[in-house]
């Protein structure tokens, strides 16, 4: 098995964590019930931003509701953890048949008459699948966009995980001289787009989930400069280790010479991601601090 371009001091990580994706599923399901344990019980580990995110966002449920909620969004965390491990040994033919993928074909209509996509997902279910498994049903390069990570152990070993799959990865910072380079090929581009925007560069506020919510507006920019058709993309469980990935088309692709007010995509993004999210709570990626910013007075809102 390839391993990532680690230094000598960091294989005996490489080697711990190659070790806990050998093993079989039920194993590593049983280790990720363990640490839910430690997580959720022993640690309260981001319990308070989990909570409050979770009681902001839903403020019509009942606390006995929000709990079982909280319980699962921990759950699935734990087995997103581990999951994502075990693709350092999982086959691609593996990831297919834990991953249901609905509604590609509509994705791939575009691609077959030469026109490049853009997909714009969310940290729902196990993200991490969602973009490998896209590979096993496209006949056509998907180019990923991330944020390197400040460890270089773990930007070395998420790039592994990430390429090993076929993916084409893409630093933020060289999406536009990528994207010049294939210009009016047929590929996907894929962007997690629920994530918070620096305070200083915020262009966009809506209502989202009962929350002012600010959201980055970059996919309203390339949708107008490479002329994309735009499709969102969900995440659940079917069960336990098995999910089911399901494509809505946003927007067609832009019209020339026609003016579009505001940020299309970035509204139309988060009303599809919210209506998910509603209808799969413990889907999303509750620990994370979405809601830090605040609106400033006077700033508009565009829901």
């Amino acid at each position: 098995m390839a391993r990532p371009d680690l230094r000598p001091s960091q294989y005996p990580l490489w080697w711990l964590l190659k070790g806990i994706s050998l093993l079989p599923f039920p194993l590593l399901y049983g280790f990720s019930t363990f640490l839910f344990w430690v997580l959720y019980y022993v640690v309260g580990y981001r319990k308070k931003v989990v909570r409050q995110n979770l009681e902001r966002s839903f403020p019509e449920k009942g606390i006995s509701e929000l709990r079982n909620i909280e319980k699962q969004f921990f759950l699935n965390l734990t087995d997103t953890m581990l999951e994502t491990l075990k693709m350092v040994s999982l086959t691609p033919e593996d990831l297919e048949k834990r991953v249901d993928l609905r509604g590609g074909e509509l994705v791939e209509e575009h691609l077959r008459r030469g026109t490049p996509v853009m997909v714009l997902g969310a940290h729902l279910g196990n993200w991490e699948f969602m973009s490998a498994s896209g590979n096993n049903r496209f006949a056509f390069p998907i180019d990923g966009v991330y944020k390197p990570l400040a460890s270089s152990f773990f930007e070395a070993f998420m790039w592994f995980l990430r390429s090993r799959f076929g993916i084409t990865l893409v630093k933020m910072k060289d999406t536009l001289r990528h994207l010049l380079r294939h210009r009016g090929q047929p590929r996907i581009l894929s962007l997690l787009s629920d994530q918070v925007p620096p305070y200083g560069e915020i262009q966009h506020w809506t209502t989202f989930l009962h929350q002012d919510t600010a959201f980055y507006v970059g996919a309203d920019k390339l949708r107008i400069s490479f002329q994309y058709p735009t499709f969102f993309v969900g995440m659940r469980h079917l069960r336990r280790g098995y999910y089911e990935v399901v494509f809505q088309e946003l927007l067609p692709a832009p019209v020339a010479g026609v003016k579009e007010e505001g940020h299309p995509v970035t509204e139309a993004f988060a009303r599809a991601l919210e209506t998910w999210i509603e209808k799969y709570p413990s889907e999303y990626l509750w620990s994370h601090k979405r809601w830090k910013h605040k609106r400033p007075v006077g700033a508009c809102s565009e829901s």
